[in-house]
């Protein structure tokens, strides 16, 4: 009788235990689920109701930190600071809360104290791109080149997008290009496409070249519609000799100075042998075109891989300039043009041609070729054309004038392939 009132007095004590256990577990959990449920609302009261259940969680109070720090109706840097601190007491390893009590110094005007903070973040996470971008800005601002510099080279390095904003800072804060280009950029394609693109967007044309030939020095590869905001924005400002330029250096480092095509030609890709369309000076072709259909065929070509090929439909007697080409020329410049075409079934008496359109200051003066209906093998469209003086630029596209024919709904297709303008020898040349 008494080893059973021990065994169920044990039986009790340990059914107690468990409950009590148990009870600890959900009295906890419940406690931890209110903090991170606090913690989300991003009040003040219900972070600082998030600290009072769980003051062991860093998190806690470095979200309450940066409560009070970018708080716009309410900010007070010194509940954030202290916030921060208790916040590194826990977990000194984090690296965000590191860069976030630096802000906050710095926006007390304590430098020192923010510089100490910077390089506690460094010490905790030496490679981050994050970290160096805040440190190189913060001693930007201090005025301090040198290793702001350093810090932002090692931010692009980590994070090649940055490279933009990177350079424009540190021209800003009072660097010359080729110190920037020299002490901030990494030898990174990426980095320096990006400061490309960005200069030349923002109207630095003038940068973003000095920058492209910095990258041609690097011999990079990349793709050949990279160079497109530089050479657009070299076109629009009419530098049309320096855009060539950049153009012909992007086709050999996006490996397409070998397409088939006629030799000599000035105009590039004249076979449709690339991919690349829409900008600079490629093909462009515009969408969504009424009553023709444009697109490249691998199976009927004159020579090389394809041609380019326009279906009417018939329901239309449309004017058509939807396939154009800008090329670089040189001025009082004799040049011959050349082009093949093949029709199959191609109605009314406009069939396609092609319109050379003269895009300079003074001379914009325009020629045709004949035009070609009907059914024709691969038929040689050649004319002789020669640049003004002032024209530095040829608009060459494929066109349909509209017919005079009762009928004139033009129904067919017509292949284009191996369009070239080849400068004439120097004798032909205008004086």
């Amino acid at each position: 009788m008494i080893l059973l009132l021990s065994s169920n007095s044990r039986r009790a004590a340990l059914l107690a235990g468990s409950f009590a256990v148990v009870f600890i577990l959900v009295y906890f959990s419940i406690r931890n689920a209110l903090a991170v449920h606090y913690a989300d609302l991003q009040t003040a009261t219900s972070l600082e109701r998030a600290v009072h259940l769980e003051p062991a969680d860093s998190r806690n109070w470095y979200l309450l930190g940066r409560y009070w720090q970018y708080n716009l109706e309410d900010p007070d840097q010194q509940r954030a600071i202290r916030s921060y601190h208790s916040a590194l007491s826990l977990n000194p390893a984090s690296w965000e809360t590191w860069l976030d009590l630096a802000a906050a110094y710095e926006s007390e005007s304590n430098p020192a104290e923010a510089r100490d903070a910077f390089l506690h973040a460094k010490k905790v996470y030496p490679l981050s791109a994050e970290v160096s971008w805040r440190y190189g800005n913060f001693l930007l601002r201090q005025g301090d080149l040198d290793p702001a510099f350093t810090e932002m080279r090692l931010a692009v390095q980590g994070d090649p997008k940055r490279a933009a904003e990177a350079f424009s800072r540190s021209l800003r804060a009072g660097s010359s290009i080729e110190t920037t280009l020299d002490r901030v950029l990494p030898p990174i394609s990426e980095a320096y496409l990006d400061v490309i693109r960005d200069q030349a967007s923002d109207g630095y044309t003038g940068n973003a070249l000095k920058v492209w030939d910095r990258l041609v020095t690097l011999h990079p590869r990349f793709s050949l519609y990279d160079s497109f905001p530089l050479v657009g924005a070299l076109m629009n400002e009419r530098r049309i000799a320096e855009a060539g330029r950049v153009w012909n250096q992007a086709v050999v480092f996006a490996g397409l100075a070998d397409l088939q095509g006629p030799p000599h030609s000035v105009l590039w890709d004249g076979g449709f042998e690339s991919s690349v369309r829409g900008g600079g000076f490629s093909w462009l072709i515009s969408e969504g075109l009424r009553a023709v259909q444009v697109s490249v065929d691998s199976m009927e070509k004159h020579s090389g891989n394809a041609s380019l090929r326009l279906t009417f439909d018939g329901k239309s007697n449309v004017n058509f300039i939807g396939v154009c080409h800008y090329v670089p020329v040189l001025p009082s410049t004799a040049y011959h043009f050349s082009a093949w075409v093949r029709t199959n079934g191609l109605t009314t008496d406009q069939g396609i041609r092609f319109h050379l359109h003269s895009l300079g200051t003074l001379d914009t003066s325009t020629v045709v070729t004949p035009e070609v209906h009907g059914t024709l093998p691969w038929t040689p469209i050649e004319l002789p054309w020669s640049s003004g003086k002032d024209v530095q630029e040829l608009q060459v596209c494929v066109v349909r004038f509209p017919s005079d024919e009762a009928n004139g709904k033009i129904q067919g297709t017509a292949w284009v392939d191996d369009v070239a303008l080849v400068p004439e020898p120097a004798e032909h040349s205008k004086p």
